[in-house]
């Protein structure tokens, strides 16, 4: 599997932005998806993710202001992020979750997230 992440920029306190993932040689019926997200110097960290079944785990750091989506016609995945916090400022990556040879995936270069005044 091979993704793809873009959409990043750099945006005030407050504000929202939409990620895209590119997901290449697998389908959202077949692997589970998430977004991580990486502070410089610290460890990835997966922040929400949607099952199979759909069922949608955000962490209670994104909780109520990001959320997972996907458009099976393009094989795209999203990350819609509102009332964005200097502390959501990170790279982003997006990956599968599922614990299966079908599922097993590449890195992506990410996307920069900047949010400051």
């Amino acid at each position: 599997v091979q993704l793809a992440e873009s959409g990043g920029g750099s945006v005030q306190p407050g504000g929202s932005l939409r990620l895209s993932c590119a997901v290449a040689n697998t389908d959202f019926n077949t692997c589970g998806v998430g977004w991580y997200r990486q502070v410089f110097g610290k460890e990835r960290e997966l922040i929400i993710s949607r099952s199979l079944d759909g069922t949608i785990t955000p962490t209670k750091a994104v909780e109520g202001r990001f959320t997972i989506s996907t458009d099976d016609a393009t094989n795209t995945l999203y990350l819609q992020m509102n009332s964005l916090v200097v502390e959501d400022t990170a790279t982003y990556y997006c990956a599968t979750t599922s614990l299966k040879r079908l599922c097993l995936f590449t890195w992506g270069q990410g996307t920069q997230v900047t949010v400051s005044e």
